[in-house]
């Protein structure tokens, strides 16, 4: 009987330690009727977002009135999964500074210059000189945008204010380094990392607890990048906006600076731009936005969040058009009768899942090469070798990289197969010191089939990052090529060429 309650306390335990972790179901719940929204319009919204081609879909989050509505992960993702959010960081950072502008650290029309004398070059232009807060603010610091130089350099404040710079404020040029200096200009003002300050101030009263961020070889967050975040934080912080800075009851940020950050700031080719926020087309609605599809609309004319993480080679805009067009019209002011529909999206919710890789189970070709070493040719993954292990509906593939670390990954066949490894996943940007202030391990889910008899294909989603890539494997006796595609990279991918060794 003790061993019995011992074993129901560990067990206990380790639940409640994985609820903290995990952060969910921390906002309040309801149905899409109760808050005025049909069931059958969110079911609609879902299926076309999953349809949507060189798309995979991570998460969806629906709220109104503060309440999620409907919300799904198709598998292998879950709610728990943290996830790497590129741009969407910016309306973070812009956030943190509307922080540091109401405690007196710092005004919008500081001189950029003054906060870095230790980096400036020999000699001061004008435009340098003027250079303000605001203007990194609104991507006009007068600086051409250099996607490389992060990439090549590490001293990047220095290099980044050696440029030559046109007049400040007039043009707008997206640069994510512009945010990384107001990242930076917080963390002189307040003595606290960007991350720190943002704790403090905003995630630990919203108990966000799960979050880590990027930090640059000079030994700041990143800003511009980098945030690491779940899903529901997302929602919380879009709430908290469209709240204009209110958290129950709690005035947490200035409701005069949500503001500023959500009104028109600079015109561009494109939506206009606020504080580190876009302007959509839908009217009123404004949006964070990253890279690979990764967004926080707030539609304030509608009292609603929806927050959308993904895989996606395209622009977002068809994303945000369905929202616009399947579910918006469709939202109403008064409460709606349950009815078969809730049922539906409920078994959708359940069910949802990605497309596994579609072929037979076995080929003769797996006894030939099961267990076998692939050396490959030098490769952007680090990867030195491969071995595939074909088990019943299974595929364990050995990774040996250049340093000679080892992990598995695992595939199933019809199922997600999942792994966790301490290697870092593939990421689309390169950074010096990337990956600096992320911590392991990664899961990473696996699906695989043959489509013909010498064609071996794998899926690879690392669920609590972003990347996916498709590994196609053709053997011809000693020799292998290797296809891959990282998140649906234009063209046929990239061949690596393998032997197999004896």
């Amino acid at each position: 009987m003790r061993n019995k309650i011992v074993s129901f306390l560990s067990l206990f335990c380790l639940l409640y330690s994985f609820t903290l972790s995990a952060q969910v179901n921390e906002l309040p719940r309801s149905t899409p009727e109760a808050e005025g929204i049909p069931s059958q319009a969110v079911t609609a919204l879902f299926d076309s977002l999953m349809l949507l081609p060189k798309t995979e879909i991570h998460s969806v989050m629906v709220l109104r009135y503060g309440k999620v509505v409907a919300e799904i992960y198709p598998a292998p993702f879950a709610p728990e999964y943290s996830h790497t959010m590129y741009s969407c960081s910016k309306t973070f950072v812009s956030a943190a500074v509307g922080l540091a502008v109401a405690d007196n650290r710092l005004r919008l029309t500081d001189r950029v210059a003054t906060f870095f004398p230790e980096s400036l070059p020999d000699t001061i232009s004008t435009n340098l000189a003027a250079m303000t807060v605001r203007d990194l603010l609104t991507m006009t610091s007068g600086i051409a945008a250099d996607w490389n130089m992060r990439n090549i350099c590490t001293d990047w404040i220095r290099t980044f204010l050696a440029k030559p710079v046109r007049e400040p404020g007039k043009q707008f040029e997206y640069d994510s380094i512009a945010t990384y200096l107001l990242s930076v200009i917080v963390q002189k003002v307040t003595g606290m990392t960007l991350l720190d300050y943002l704790k403090l101030k905003l995630f630990n009263p919203m108990n966000i607890m799960e979050v880590a961020w990027e930090i640059s070889p000079e030994g700041y967050n990143t800003g511009g990048w980098g945030l690491y975040i779940q899903s529901e934080s997302l929602a919380k912080f879009g709430q908290l906006l469209l709240n204009r800075g209110m958290w129950k009851g709690r005035q947490l940020l200035p409701a005069s600076w949500v503001e500023q950050m959500m009104t028109k700031q600079m015109s561009t080719l494109g939506d206009d731009y606020g504080y580190q926020m876009w302007l959509c087309e839908y009217p009123g609605a404004v949006r964070a936005d990253g890279a690979l599809g990764q967004y926080i609309l707030i539609i304030p004319d509608k009292d609603m969040v929806v927050v959308i993480t993904e895989c996606t080679r395209t622009n977002g805009r068809a994303q945000r058009r369905l929202v616009w067009n399947r579910l918006l019209p469709e939202v109403t002011d008064t409460p709606l009768k349950v009815g078969k529909a809730y049922g539906q999206l409920q078994k959708k919710q359940q069910s949802c899942r990605l497309p596994f890789v579609q072929g037979k189970t076995i080929s003769p070709e797996a006894q030939i090469y099961n267990g076998k070493r692939i050396t490959l040719e030098q490769n952007k993954f680090g990867w030195q070798s491969l071995t595939l292990n074909f088990k019943p509906r299974e595929v364990v593939m050995t990774v040996t990289e250049m340093n000679d670390n080892t992990y598995d990954l695992l595939f199933g066949y019809k199922q997600w197969q999942m792994a966790v490894i301490k290697a870092y996943p593939p990421y689309s940007i390169i950074p010096k010191g990337r990956f600096c202030g992320i911590e392991g391990p990664f899961r990473v889910a696996g699906s695989y089939a043959w489509p013909a008899s010498k064609t071996l294909e794998l899926k690879v989603h690392y669920v609590n990052w972003v990347s996916a890539l498709d590994l196609v494997f053709h053997f011809d006796g000693k020799n292998v090529a290797l296809t891959v595609q990282e998140n649906y990279s234009s063209g046929t991918g990239m061949v690596i060429k393998g032997k197999v060794c004896d």
